[in-house]
This record gives structure tokens, sequence and C-alpha cells, in this order.
């Protein structure tokens, strides 16, 4: 009989370290700051930060630019430049809600009542609303997909309580775990047991494991010196695998290899990319499935043997 399957947000102690449950998995969990307009704005500086890390170059525009940014997205009539454009100016807007919320607290710390319905403080929701609308313009640094959820979690900051804020990452983390677990299934279920690539199944979960531990652990935790360097580690060891190359007889088996372990540097990028993210990339990640069928497909043909052909009359 299967135990119960414990709600979204039980937390328990699980070999000494305090977890909490979401969606199938147990997640380190780390205790809320103070939700103060101080903790707010530490918060929205390091989403700010971390979105600015995943995304493509040259957009983290300075909100005192934010007028110049907003001109040239304006006037600018060509579809592909004005994309970029939109970019610039939803960096040129986060950096403006931050910088409007670091002088709130310096006059929070000053004695000076900010309340919330005080004018700066709403245009500190309207810069991030905007910038969170203009982020669907923006793509990762890998250039496939954006990535729509770190465009959000600024303004979700600004807009609920810090402790429901932390809660929600628990329900994106998660999210990004079963992503990282999907990879790893379809990268075994693709190479696992071919001649070309016998063995790859260890390397191949060994970082996809190391993948999810990095995922759930902050950078401000003591652990992270080993989990960084074990996923970093693991990471070198799966892109160094050589598949065997021996029987390769022909040229069409010598491009099979060297597209199978393309398919497998794709694999740790992608993992690589949502790990330091944690966020879900369901475009990316679909692609890569459907590219690995495709590739599992033409194994399945090469070693098919040749039809007969009918004798000549």
């Amino acid at each position: 009989m299967n135990a119960t399957v414990p709600a979204n947000g039980t937390t328990r102690v699980i070999e000494g370290v305090e977890r909490i449950f979401y969606d199938g998995y147990w997640i380190k969990a780390y205790p809320p700051p103070e939700d103060s307009l101080r903790a707010k704005r530490l918060l929205i500086e390091g989403l700010t930060r971390r979105l600015f890390n995943h995304v493509e170059h040259g957009i983290n525009i300075p909100g005192r630019r934010l007028k110049e940014a907003r001109h040239a997205y304006d006037t600018e009539p060509d579809p592909e430049l004005k994309r970029v454009k939109g970019a610039m100016l939803a960096g040129a807007l986060f950096n403006r809600a931050t910088d409007i919320f670091t002088k709130l607290m310096e006059l929070q710390e000053s004695g000076i009542e900010i309340e919330s319905d005080n004018a700066l403080m709403r245009e500190c929701g309207f810069c991030l609303q905007e910038a969170l609308t203009l982020g669907k313009l923006v793509r990762h640094r890998s250039g496939e997909e954006g990535i729509d959820e770190l465009w959000g979690e600024p303004f979700r900051a600004f807009s609920i309580p810090v402790e429901a804020f932390y809660d929600s990452r628990y329900i994106k983390i998660s999210q990004t775990l079963r992503d990282i677990d999907r990879i790893a299934a379809v990268m075994v279920e693709t190479f696992g047991g071919t001649y070309f690539f016998e063995g790859i199944e260890d390397p191949t979960l060994r970082f996809t494991e190391a993948a999810k531990v990095k995922c759930e652990t902050l950078r401000t935790d003591p652990a992270i010196f080993d989990v960084w360097a074990t996923f970093a580690v693991a990471a070198e060891h799966l892109a160094a695998f050589s598949p065997r190359l021996v029987s390769a007889t022909s040229p069409e088996d010598l491009q099979l290899a060297a597209d199978g372990m393309n398919l497998i540097i794709q694999g740790r990028d992608l993992v690589s990319y949502i790990t330091r993210a944690r966020v879900p990339m369901p475009k990316s990640t679909l692609a890569y499935v459907e590219r690995c069928e495709r590739y599992r497909n033409t194994l399945r043909l090469r070693s098919q043997p040749a039809p007969l052909l009918s004798p000549t009359r």
C-alpha cells in the first residue's frame, strides 16, 4: 500500500536538513527574511541581477536612461531592431524600479514612513509591470527562447509579501527539477544501451543529480562550495565522454556518432541553463526532446537490415 502523498507545503527534517514538499519533490528549505521595505529592496535587487545574468547581452540599461530607451523603442520601424530595443527598454524599467526602491529605503531608514500608496511606490510598480510585458521580447542568453518566469519574479516580489514570494519559488524549483528529470530520462533513453554511447548512463545521471542539488541550493548556503564544484565537475565529465568508434566503418556511422555527441552536449547545456536560472525552459526542453526522438528514429533505421531485392525477370 502506497504511503499518502504529503500536501504541498509540508515541511520535514530529512537526514538533518529541513525540506519542504512540492509536487513530488522534497526541496531544501530556507527561512524567508522579514517582510519589510528593505527586505523587498534587497530581494528585487538580487532578482534583477540574476535576471540580467541569464538573458541576452546589452539590455542592462541604467534606469537614468529610461527616457532615451523609450524613445529608441517607440521610433524604431524595423521589427527585428524593435525587439532588441524593447528588451533594452525592459532593462531600463527594471533598473528604474530598483533605483526608486533604493531611495525609498534610504528615506525609511531616516525615519520617514513610506505608505503603500506613495506615488513613488506606484511608479515602481508601473515600471515593473511594463518591464514584465516587454520581457516577452527578451531571449535567454542561449538565444533559444525567453524566460518569462524570471521577468515576472521582481514584479511578484514587489506585489506580494516576502514569505509568499519564497513559497512561490519552491513551486518553480519543483517544476525545474521535474524538467531536469525529464531531460535526464530522454538522454538515457536515447543514448543508453547503444554501441556508440555504451556507459553514458552513469555520467548523465551523476550530472543531472548534481544539477538538482545545485538548483535547490542558495548561493549564500555554506554548502555551495561543495555543491557547485560537484556540479561543475560532473558537467565536465559528461562533456568529456567519448563515443566508441571502433566499428564505425562508414561515413554515416561517423556522422551518427558526431550527431549523438552534439546532442549530449546540448542536453548538458540545457540542464545547465535551467539549473542556474532555477526556472523551467519549456520551449527549449520540448525542442530538445524532439531532436532526441528524431535521432532515435535515425538509429533504428540504420540498425534495420536492408530489404531484399526482388529477382529480375
